[in-house]
């Protein structure tokens, strides 16, 4: 049982950390600036919210396939291929974090009053320390509320990495993937298990989130 799990977790985490240090600058570029096709950023990444898993694996396979531009870059740099490996199974559930992260991210930075912000430039703080001393601590509880949420759907990520990762035994198989293929052979005691445990990742991510909503006063 702890193969699957133990490679749900680490494609989670990786893919959530990846999707934090990509999600927060793009939520605060889309909270604070406004540039031309600023709206069609904010769909391209809030799309996967509303896609069907199997179309958004679909393009990721389009993408990252043999015959995508990044697969075929990825292949001339000698780095094999990316398509049914784990490093597959990390860019599904990247894709699929990455707009919880922004949008509540995002949220939390359109909250804050802005004359904090303000006051920094004029004692000659650059942007960079701004957001990292004053923008970033202010907001930090909807990050990691989002952190959370995107932590909780990537560890869950099935349509996606069943494309571009494929069902490896002990290689690509989450346990997302565990359960799809326990409940096709009717071993409903597995899948049961796998989905418990599952279930329990996801309950104490959401109560750690409520508790820090509480907090607030969400």
């Amino acid at each position: 049982m702890i193969g699957p799990l133990w490679l749900s977790t680490w494609v989670a985490l990786l893919a959530t950390l990846l999707a934090t240090l990509v999600g927060v600058p793009c939520a605060w570029v889309l909270a604070r600036r406004r540039f031309p096709f600023r709206d069609a950023l904010s769909v391209v990444v809030l799309l996967p919210l509303v896609l069907p898993p199997t179309v958004l694996g679909y393009y990721l396979l389009l993408l990252v396939g043999r015959r995508g531009p990044v697969g075929q870059a990825v292949e001339a740099m000698g780095l094999g291929r990316l398509v049914f490996t784990p490093t597959a199974a990390v860019i599904a559930a990247f894709v699929a974090a990455l707009p919880f992260i922004v949008r509540a991210a995002q949220a939390g930075f359109e909250q804050l009053d802005p004359v904090y912000e303000e006051a920094a430039r004029t004692l000659g703080r650059t942007e960079r320390s701004i957001f990292f001393t004053i923008t970033l601590p202010l907001a930090w509880r909807t990050v990691l509320a989002g952190i959370g949420l995107g932590f909780a759907r990537a560890i869950g990520e099935f349509g996606a990495t069943l494309m571009i990762a494929g069902n490896i035994p002990g290689r690509t198989q989450t346990a997302s993937l565990a359960i799809y293929d326990a409940v096709q052979v009717f071993n409903y005691s597995a899948a049961l298990q796998w989905s418990l445990a599952l279930s329990v990742v996801a309950a104490v991510v959401l109560w750690l989130m409520t508790r820090s909503g509480a907090r607030r006063h969400w």
